[in-house]
């Protein structure tokens, strides 16, 4: 693993930010199709105007969400408050900036929201894997020391080496990605058993990336912190508790005749 995948001169090419434009390129491809086969009236600029917006909520968001919660170190480097490239972005952040993109961007064509989340909801999940693994080969967002056999030594000019030289971690990166690639192919599978009211595929994969989340937060040596509490349980926790009732209480998983 590597951090930089290669050089011109002063000009680094890094893993972590070519991840994104893998995801940003998969995601796109997946929400066209997404949005031809369910009908919403968007052209493929429309879409790819869309997510441009999203993207740029969500990493706005994910950036501000970060440096809010690690503020006494950004407060002494302003300069790196926009340098996402050496990592720092959160994904809760990144979904808060992102909806509240999407829903302006919806809402002046006058798309539905829930519907378009669903639509997108796949591509999401998909796009957080390939995050993860920009942050394995980044060398951040790690895990605690561990003696399984499994735990992967950093090398010493990444985050984790860095914080902890020749010990063996716990890849939570690998971890988080391999729940949402499973995510992703259950989402999958689900949007292609029929048509359920809008906004159910999107809940669904609220709740089952909080609850993954939560779970791989226990091993993270780098969790933001709220006071005694990690954050990132806490919001997931939260989110979780409120996506799981809304698919109860608007029996969302009911699915609808497709007429034609």
């Amino acid at each position: 693993m590597h951090p930089v995948l290669f050089e011109f001169g002063p000009i680094q090419i890094r893993f972590y930010g070519l991840m994104y434009v893998v995801a940003i390129f998969v995601g796109s491809f997946l929400i066209k199709r997404e949005v031809r086969r369910k009908g919403i009236k968007l052209t493929d600029d429309d879409v790819m105007s869309f997510i441009l917006w999203v993207v740029f909520g969500g990493i706005l968001g994910a950036r501000i969400y970060y440096v809010v919660f690690n503020w006494d170190y950004y407060a002494a480097n302003l300069r790196e408050i926009p340098a996402v490239w050496h990592g720092g972005l959160a994904i809760h952040g990144g979904l808060i900036g992102g909806i509240g993109a999407a829903y302006l961007s919806l809402k002046r064509r006058a798309i539905a929201f829930w519907k378009m989340a669903d639509a997108v909801a796949p591509a999401i999940i998909l796009g957080q894997a390939f995050g993860r693994f920009g942050n394995f080969m980044n060398g951040d967002a790690h895990g605690r020391p561990t003696t399984m056999p499994w735990g992967i030594v950093f090398p010493p000019e990444s985050i984790a080496g860095r914080e902890f030289p020749n010990t063996p971690l716990h890849p939570t990166m690998l971890y988080e990605m391999a729940i949402n690639l499973s995510v992703f192919f259950f989402l999958w599978f689900m949007l292609r058993r029929g048509k359920y009211k809008n906004g159910f595929i999107f809940a669904l994969y609220i709740m089952l990336y909080s609850f993954g989340r939560f779970i791989v937060e226990n091993f993270r040596a780098d969790s933001l912190m709220m006071g005694p509490l990690r954050a990132a349980q806490v919001v997931s926790l939260t989110v979780a508790v409120v996506a799981l009732v809304a698919i109860v209480k608007g029996k969302l998983w009911e699915r609808q005749k497709i007429r034609g």
